[in-house]
């Protein structure tokens, strides 16, 4: 983490003694730094490294873009335009410290390519490195961040709608691609590949689904001219929120009086319709609409609470209809609307006295009553006709007393 932290401290522009901008950065494999001097920018020049306590150059001996590319990368510069041989940026001073670099472009650092350490000066009496071979090079330049803008009018959108965004970077690179990502995801949601000279491309999600509601942003790839450059990719832009709204269509039910037949209200009596949604969004609110008839009511209360109730105290007939609830949030300036809830259909219905609960109990206990009466009135008549049978044959009872002995009936009492 430290040696990160200062990696990240010294890719900085500093100041040589002459003045000029001078970009340094940490090596290895043995050597302390690596510098470019005496360019028109800090991303141009020539090729230094420190070794020991005593700054050196390259030999152009074999220096070609693909070193470049690897160099320039290393320098937090872009990709390499130009390998420059032949001290363009001036002549060096002190040990021509590599030659012979032969990177194959996947390296993280110059000193880590295969090459030649401490080149000789001379081979059998003539110089094969000086000063006048010093190596150069010329980079495309730290990667800027691009610029992503919404073309779109809202960034609160209802799912099957569409988003645009613009991606723009200034030019000077060698520009390969664009890639449309998602906070968070690492796979880039769209690519658009582009020539040189684009430097900008338009992005458009045409029927956006609630799962691609996030934090947008937009990068760029650029190659080098090498056949053999890795893609660079460019720091992520600005992101760009984007909202879209999920309504679930709402539930409903209600309450009434016990004694009221169901779907019914009695009128006079009050009764409660509720609404309910899972999902809900800051500010929004739920709305009965009652369709009658001949026209529609509208009634309104704020979603505090998943579940909101209309009271109605006193049904009358103006409250009979079709009930539907719908969810309402109004968002970026937009109004969003669920679906209608299914319908909920209410009839108002007059009391009928001669139904009423007390009706019934009073006719039930007159009905009881003229039952036992009828009974007891029955049984009264019952026994008189029998006594008047036994009044009516004296004989008959007489008969009743005897007893027949020998043919002869003779009295018993």
């Amino acid at each position: 983490m430290v040696t990160k932290m200062l990696h990240i401290l010294l890719v900085l522009t500093t100041l040589g003694a002459d003045g000029e901008s001078l970009r340094i950065v940490p090596a290895a494999d043995g050597f302390s730094f690596i510098r470019l001097v005496h360019g028109d920018s800090d991303c141009a020049g020539r090729v230094e490294l420190l070794h020991g306590n005593q700054w050196g150059t390259v030999c152009d001996k074999g220096w070609d873009l693909t070193d470049a590319d690897v160099l320039c990368k290393e320098l937090g510069c872009g990709l390499a335009d130009k390998a420059i041989r032949r001290a363009a940026f001036g002549r060096g001073t002190g040990e021509i410290w590599l030659t012979h670099v032969q990177c194959s472009g996947h390296e993280a650092s110059l000193t880590q390519c295969p090459r030649v350490l401490h080149s000789p000066r001379a081979v059998n009496g003539n110089p094969t490195c000086t000063h006048d071979n010093d190596a150069g090079v010329k980079c495309s330049g730290a990667l800027l961040m691009p610029t992503l803008s919404l073309l779109s009018p809202h960034t609160v959108l209802s799912p099957g709608e569409a988003v645009r965004f613009s991606c723009t970077v200034v030019p000077g690179h060698h520009l390969n691609y664009f890639n449309l990502s998602t906070r968070g995801i690492d796979t880039p949601l769209m690519t658009q590949w582009v020539t040189f000279a684009q430097s900008r491309v338009e992005f458009t999600l045409s029927i956006l689904k609630t799962t691609q509601q996030g934090s947008y942003s937009c990068l760029y790839g650029i190659k080098g001219i090498s056949p053999s450059s890795s893609t660079l990719t460019s720091p992520p832009s600005n992101f760009i929120n984007i909202t879209v709204v999920e309504l679930l269509t709402p539930l409903r039910w209600y309450n009434t009086s016990n004694e009221a037949p169901t779907g019914s209200v009695i009128k006079g009596h009050s009764f409660n319709i509720t609404c309910f949604t899972e999902k809900q969004y800051p500010g929004g609110s739920f709305q009965l609409r009652l369709i009658r008839s001949n026209d529609t009511v509208h009634q309104s209360l704020p979603a505090l609470t998943p579940a909101v109730t209309f009271s109605f105290s006193n049904a009358q007939l103006s409250n009979e209809g079709c009930y539907y609830c719908l969810y309402m949030v109004q968002l970026d300036g937009r109004t969003f609307m669920s679906r209608e809830s299914q319908p909920l259909p209410v009839s108002i219905r007059d009391p009928d006295p001669v139904l009423s609960p007390m009706v019934i109990s009073c006719l039930a206990s007159a009905l009881a009553f003229l039952v036992a009466l009828v009974v007891v009135i029955i049984i009264i008549i019952v026994a008189r006709v029998k006594l008047c049978k036994r009044q009516e044959n004296p004989l008959a009872l007489e008969l009743e007393t005897r007893t027949c002995v020998d043919n002869m009936y003779v009295a018993l009492g």
